[in-house]
């Protein structure tokens, strides 16, 4: 089946049925990247990958894991040794909210950990989808010093998935070549739709960050009405037809993760 969409960022393992949201994905034609939260969940998620045709697995370690001792040096090991010869990594990042306070130089340190792991084992079509709440700044800075922002062709395509830092930052990003993946959530603040409409169109991907609770019922059906409602969105603020977007979408989803 031509798939119509690609959802960039989605959490199967966070579902409450991951193998039914993938075949029903899969036979809906809907690809989606799904982002690992603790990278010991990664064999698992990568065998249900390869099983179901436009499914893709990345290995991850999401910030707030690590900020409150879900995940510790075990894990952030873990994450480096399989990331280097992996092409697909998220959700990584940092998140400096005041709720983590104080985690702030553990976070950093494990990004630059795995930043230098996979600047020192470059692959050709590597993806990284990146969480970056309050410190976009802080993120590039540490892509930048790991050399993972200069053009050539090993450098991975590095995705702000759900951007909402300041607006110098959405221009460092955009200047650095960075792709940008919008959900519905994103599209209900004003700044967020300001971003959006400001994010060239060759850098747009569609996300839903599903789901929004962890352990609920997600269905492949909704998560296609969600970035079908994105898709109209954007095209609104951009004054252009909603297909248009849906088509340019699909295509930069095809490139950055070269989807057959």
């Amino acid at each position: 089946m031509e798939p119509r969409f690609f959802d960039t960022h989605c959490h199967l393992d966070l579902m409450l049925s991951p193998d039914a949201a993938a075949s029903e994905s899969a036979a809906l034609g809907l690809g989606l990247f799904d982002c690992g939260v603790n990278p010991r969940d990664f064999s698992a998620a990568n065998e249900r990958a390869r099983r179901q045709p436009g499914i893709i697995a990345g290995i991850g370690l999401h910030p707030w894991w690590l900020a409150d001792g879900r995940c510790g040096p075990a894990e952030v090991n873990l994450l480096c040794e399989v990331a280097a010869q992996e092409r697909y990594i998220g959700e990584v990042g940092l998140d400096f909210s005041a709720r983590f306070a104080g985690s702030e130089l553990l976070q950093i340190q494990a990004f630059d950990r795995l930043c230098d792991a996979l600047a020192q084992h470059p692959l050709v079509g590597r993806v990284i989808s990146i969480h970056a709440v309050r410190s976009a700044g802080a993120v590039l800075d540490v892509l930048e010093s790991n050399g993972l922002l200069i053009p050539n062709p090993d450098s991975p395509a590095i995705i702000f998935h759900w951007f909402s830092g300041t607006s110098d930052e959405l221009v460092r990003a955009r200047n650095a070549g960075c792709y940008f993946s919008v959900n519905e959530r994103m599209l209900a603040s004003k700044r967020g739709r300001e971003y959006a409409r400001q994010i060239p169109l060759d850098r747009l991907l569609l996300e839903t960050d599903a789901p929004a609770e962890a352990n609920t019922e997600t269905s492949a059906q909704s998560l296609i009405r969600s970035l079908a409602r994105t898709s109209m969105r954007i095209a609104s603020l951009k004054n252009c037809d909603a297909k248009r977007i849906e088509s340019i979408v699909l295509t930069n989803a095809r490139s950055v993760f070269d989807l057959r």
